[in-house]
């Protein structure tokens, strides 16, 4: 672990496990918010397209939020293994500063903007 130190190693432990528990209540919360909007409803026509709205918003936020709870678990599993803070593709180490921006990044700057470029020219997302 290239550059970690135990103590920011606890830290950013700390901070994926808080993370963790966040998101988990997050998508629970959601889970109610994007259950399906009842046609039957007796509410106008804009009050039910503002519903199917914030359903569509809900449902988004809870896919974001379970990616990244996923991106969260295996950090804490590459702490556990000794491998965190190395780049998933090429090795190199990501860097402490942008580990403490993003704890569960996976990838170094170069790398994370290589899959962005891809990505966008292809229409999908990483």
């Amino acid at each position: 672990m290239e550059g970690l130190k135990s103590q920011e190693i606890e830290a950013l432990h700390s901070e994926l496990v808080e993370l963790h528990e966040e998101l988990t209540l997050l998508v629970d919360i959601s889970e109610a918010e994007s259950k399906p909007v009842d046609l039957d409803q007796p509410i106008g026509r804009l009050s039910r397209m503002d519903a199917i709205a914030q359903q569509n918003i809900a449902k988004a936020t809870r896919r974001s939020s379970q990616l990244r709870i996923q991106r969260i678990q295996s950090a804490i599993q590459r702490i556990a293994t000794g491998e965190y803070g190395s780049c998933l593709v090429c090795g190199e180490w990501v860097g402490v500063e942008r580990l403490k921006v993003q704890p569960e990044t996976p990838f170094c700057i170069v790398c994370q903007s290589q899959r962005e470029t891809r990505s966008s020219a292809t229409g999908t997302r990483s």
